[in-house]
């Protein structure tokens, strides 16, 4: 049994819209791996995370995150940047082991997905022990429990020790920002702009374009962090072209980058927002009972045949800002593969030797 149901409408669409705006070789800089065994089954913190990302798949082995790619882009080769699955339940010692593991027998860069409450000391030792590992990914699910969901800033699950050793490293730090306004809130871009101007070493990745899956989560925050010079978005898990334009006008192509955010983006979805609030529309039954989500609606008869893989829907919002941006060939290559290649330190020239 196939892992995906792809189906002649999905192969349609893909050729249709995405095959030739594709390079031939890109790197996916946002992806999880885990398998089953990592979770201990322990309690989710309520209210830090939607419930909808976690229907999608029980886990995610190197193995069905390889074969999503093959199925999903045909003629096209990935490299994935790997990193364990960012959820209070998850075993972190077992979940960065594998992903160790998994990076190096694929040839894959990864992140280290690192706690709070670990001693830098600790987090230096883990990180160092495996070369295959760039930087750190970080997750506002492991702020200390005592904090109010609403209330949790970038420094609560991102410490400043934590800063302080990837500026003298240089590593990469992945950040999922928190709050309700999400980048809109001033707490957030405030921060963003101090690990700038404190860690200049700091490889900052701002995941998801901030959370800003609506025009409105965007407020004033890309003037404020217009100078900055170094900090990358990356738009996964995003399929707001208008946003994506908004931050590709004020940073250009030089710093966005790509993500799937698989497994998740490999469900069959499209976004809609409505008053600010954004909605996942899926195929009714795809994914069980989704009635206590109210980011997800289901959606029945011919329409519902209408909608294909997430991922698609969000290459194609890339594509449709890249477009009124008059971006190039070379610029869509950028923000597909050589960003992220420059990023975790991808041998370009091995990689092109290898699909040749």
């Amino acid at each position: 049994m196939s892992l995906l149901n792809v189906l002649p409408y999905d192969r349609q669409f893909y050729e249709e819209h995405l095959a030739d705006f594709l390079p031939d070789t890109f790197i996916d800089c946002h992806t999880h791996i885990w398998i089953d065994a990592h979770n201990h089954f322990g309690e989710e913190i309520t209210g830090r995370s939607c419930s909808w990302p976690n229907m999608v798949a029980k886990d995610n082995p190197v193995e069905d995150l390889n074969e999503t790619n093959r199925l999903l882009f045909p003629g096209k080769r990935v490299l994935s940047v790997l990193y364990g699955q960012p959820m209070a339940t998850i075993d972190l010692k077992k979940n960065n082991a594998y992903v160790a593991q998994s990076a190096n027998i694929n040839g894959y860069p990864a992140l280290y997905l690192s706690h709070p409450s670990q001693p830098a000391a600790v987090v230096e030792r883990e990180v160092l022990a495996n070369p295959c590992f760039k930087g750190l990914k970080v997750y506002l699910q492991f702020a200390p429990s005592y904090i109010p969901s609403n209330e949790i800033r970038i420094f609560d699950f991102l410490p400043h020790e934590h800063l302080a050793l990837a500026d003298r490293h240089g590593w990469v730090v992945q950040l999922h920002i928190a709050r309700p306004k999400r980048l809109a809130d001033p707490v957030n871009y405030v921060q963003l702009r101090e690990i700038e101007e404190r860690y200049p070493n700091v490889k900052l990745i701002v995941a998801h374009l901030g959370r800003a899956y609506a025009d409105e989560d965007v407020g004033g925050a890309l003037e404020y962090l217009r100078d900055t010079k170094k900090m990358m978005w990356d738009f996964t898990a995003n399929t707001n072209s208008h946003v994506m334009e908004q931050v590709l006008t004020y940073f250009g192509p030089d710093r966005f980058m790509y993500g799937s955010d698989f497994p998740i983006f490999r469900m069959k979805a499209r976004r809609i927002v409505e008053n600010g609030f954004y909605i996942n529309e899926i195929p009714a039954n795809s994914l069980g009972d989704v009635s206590s989500d109210p980011h997800m609606r289901e959606v029945v008869g011919p329409e519902a045949n209408k909608i294909t893989f997430f991922i698609y829907e969000e290459m194609l919002a890339c594509k449709r800002a890249c477009a009124r941006l008059h971006l190039s060939k070379e610029d869509i290559e950028k923000i597909f593969f050589s960003n992220a290649a420059h990023l975790f330190g991808v041998d370009t020239s091995a990689v092109r030797c290898a699909c040749n």
